[in-house]
């Protein structure tokens, strides 16, 4: 019997992923996890005002701040959506976790030439960068919670309904490349947003609705079958609202 292909899936863990982890797990036998380590938010912060200024990044930290201690209003949401799509957010005993300090560090290099995996995917990680794209010679695909090209970056599913474009609230499996959310896109899955749900729960439920799209792209990948494409929407890198849009939006729209 031959031996089941290794996909290599790197994160930094959280609800959501796990939620793909777990379908691609139920899917596949040789699926291992690179746990990379959270990235340190000083960091994180001098990054984005080095793209978008200090006072969009300081109104985006004050709605991540919002959002986080929000999280335990949200709990019932949750546990709604883990009811009624029989999904599981925590780790799979069976599938071997292996930390590394980043998705980018040397030991998570060393873990991919280790183990040669047939197929890496990402789901909620830093972005490759193009010394560990070239260290891969295998497919590389990320699992994205937005539409793309036109909600790339951050919160997709909340831009799309802040911005009253249901049509486009969903997901999307691409490929990787060195831009954010840029590859070509193998498959989409687009979804019906439930006014129950907010910037705290879109994740969660777009995963739940999004598992077969991401079993697709592994199978495709895997068989050597990739099918890239693009598309005609305008390409839109988004980041966290802002305090001030994100509340006078629930206010006004009652879209949290």
């Amino acid at each position: 019997m031959a031996e089941p292909k290794k996909i290599m899936i790197i994160t930094a863990g959280g609800p959501y992923p796990w939620v793909i982890i777990n379908a691609l797990a139920e899917r596949f036998e040789g699926v291992e996890v690179a746990l990379e380590q959270p990235e340190s938010k000083a960091v994180f912060l001098k990054r984005r005002a080095r793209k978008i200024g200090w006072w969009q990044t300081a109104g985006q930290f004050l709605t991540m701040t919002f959002s986080r201690f929000g999280k335990r209003f949200a709990r019932n949401r949750e546990a709604a959506i883990v009811a009624e799509y029989g999904i599981s957010t925590a780790p799979s005993r069976r599938v071997p976790v292996t930390r590394v300090s980043s998705a980018n560090g040397d030991d998570c290099l060393d873990l991919l030439a280790a183990r040669s995996p047939d197929a890496v995917f990402l789901a909620s990680c830093r972005m490759l960068s193009r010394k560990t794209l070239d260290a891969i010679s295998c497919p590389v695909l990320n699992y994205h919670s937005g539409i793309n090209p036109k909600y790339r970056g951050l919160a997709g599913g909340w831009w799309a309904r802040a911005t009253g474009d249901d049509a486009n609230y969903g997901t999307t499996v691409h490929l990787v490349d060195a831009g954010v959310d840029t590859g070509d896109i193998i498959y989409q899955a687009f979804l019906k947003p439930d006014p129950r749900d907010s910037l705290l729960t879109d994740a969660l439920i777009m995963a739940a609705g999004s598992r077969d799209i991401a079993i697709r792209a592994v199978e495709d990948a895997l068989a050597g079958r990739l099918e890239p494409k693009a598309s005609d929407l305008p390409s839109v890198q988004r980041f966290h609202p802002p305090i001030w849009t994100y509340l006078w939006t629930g206010l006004t729209r009652r879209i949290w």
